[in-house]
């Protein structure tokens, strides 16, 4: 019963706008009261320092201001240049070099809000130039930047991997055939409109041009064999490859010698925000998480689940039910910090691999961030293009599509996520 009131309380300071991260701590700290009393209080604040300075969360802001600086020191033009020459004389080719782009950029970032954010500034304007609907500009910055959460890294597999106590590493490289099969996916569809509504072939293909711009951009292709080599080489964990990664950005934009330092600054600015705000809900999640750990939620949720069915499969389905709806009003950090403690002990009672169901998690919060109300991502596009959010949904469902059969393979074919995996560390 205890338990009820604490989720009624939360889901109502939630939907009044009370910050996620206030609301769980307030609703933490009224649990411990209800069922310890005043004395639970004494370590509050020493138990929300500890777990929001954890060693693996430093990739996080380590990430952001990689890609901040990506986008001021003139990578991101020069990577547009040469996906454009590689691919830009397919017909609506243009959609397709927005999807290929937001493919290197993810592997930098980890953040599907400063994809969108960094590439739809530059590459919607250019697609409304060339025939595009607005709606179909959004849908397609939008669905594409949804990859930073797939691709490593990813911020959302971090903070995942912190919750689920498991390997943010092997979850970067169960990231990469999803990844790509999205993107191949989303190229398709895009390649369908563009035939359904003639939009015009950028350029016809020149050997010449496609070596000028792959030369140009070779520097910037050294951040991901960098950061994903480290990685999966055994070099470098992948919090030290997030240092790595801003270091490499550093002597890339360095290189370039364009580095803008007025645009450097805003993304950092924002960068911080957007940093400050996942530690936060971070730290809350200590509270409501030691809440419930003393309620046993997790083992009543797992034992009620458990008499339901022990087939596993079944139980991935109601699972990915469960989260799609989630991913309908929380952010997926949020989403993570709140949920994932409570149904771990659940996947491993039944046999389902941590790194499997964490690629599973994050497909369910990617698509997530395209479904409206909360849909941060699609509200970015949206406003990057002027456009309005029902009428971008009524395109971008297509493209929804093409995510949830991703996620449906990964779903009840583990190898697609998990081969990778297995020929690295198992």
């Amino acid at each position: 019963m205890t338990v009820l009131v604490i989720f009624i309380a939360l889901l109502a300071m939630i939907f009044v706008n009370v910050p996620i991260g206030i609301a769980l701590a307030i609703s933490g700290v009224i649990g411990l009261l209800m069922t310890e009393g005043t004395g639970a209080l004494v370590t509050v604040a020493l138990d929300m320092y500890d777990g929001s300075t954890k060693f693996s969360l430093i990739a996080i802001p380590m990430f952001v201001l990689a890609g901040a600086i990506m986008n001021a020191g003139g990578i991101t033009d020069r990577l547009i240049n040469f996906v454009s020459a590689l691919i830009g004389f397919v017909r609506g080719g243009l959609g397709m070099v927005n999807i290929g782009v937001s493919l290197f950029f993810a592997e930098i970032s980890g953040s599907a809000v400063a994809d969108v954010a960094a590439l739809g500034s530059v590459l919607i304007p250019q697609m409304k130039r060339r025939g595009y609907s607005g709606a179909l500009s959004a849908a397609i910055t939008s669905s594409s930047a949804s990859l930073a959460i797939i691709i490593p890294p990813s911020i959302p597999m971090i903070i995942y991997a912190v919750s689920a106590n498991t390997s943010i590493e092997q979850l970067f490289v169960a990231g990469i055939i999803p990844g790509l099969l999205g993107a191949a996916g989303l190229m398709s569809v895009a390649y369908m409109f563009a035939r359904r509504y003639n939009l015009p072939v950028e350029e016809a293909f020149n050997l010449a041009q496609l070596k000028r711009t792959f030369m140009d951009a070779l520097p910037a292709f050294s951040l991901p064999v960098i950061i994903l080599g480290g990685i999966f080489g055994g070099f470098v964990t992948a919090t030290e490859a997030a240092g790595l990664a801003v270091a490499a950005a550093l002597l890339v934009g360095a290189w370039y010698r364009q580095v803008d330092l007025k645009r450097l600054k805003s993304a950092m600015l924002d960068g911080g925000m957007q940093t400050a705000v996942v530690m936060i809900l971070v730290a809350a999640s200590v509270l409501m998480g030691g809440f419930l750990t003393r309620a046993q939620m997790p083992q009543e949720l797992a034992q009620y689940m458990m008499s339901l069915t022990d087939n596993k499969y079944v139980i991935l389905l109601i699972l990915n039910v469960f989260f799609l709806v989630i991913g309908f009003f929380l952010h997926s950090v949020a989403a993570i910090i709140l949920v994932v403690p409570i149904v771990v002990p659940l996947i491993q009672q039944v046999g389902i691999d941590p790194i499997h169901f964490g690629l599973v998690v994050t497909l369910n919060l990617a698509i997530g961030q395209q479904t409206p109300p909360v849909a941060s991502v699609l509200i970015t596009a949206c406003s990057i293009a002027r456009a309005n959010i029902w009428e971008v949904s009524k395109v971008n469902i297509y493209f929804i599509a093409v995510l949830l059969t991703v996620l449906l393979m990964c779903t009840y074919i583990p190898a697609i996520p998990m081969f990778l995996v297995d020929v690295f560390y198992r």
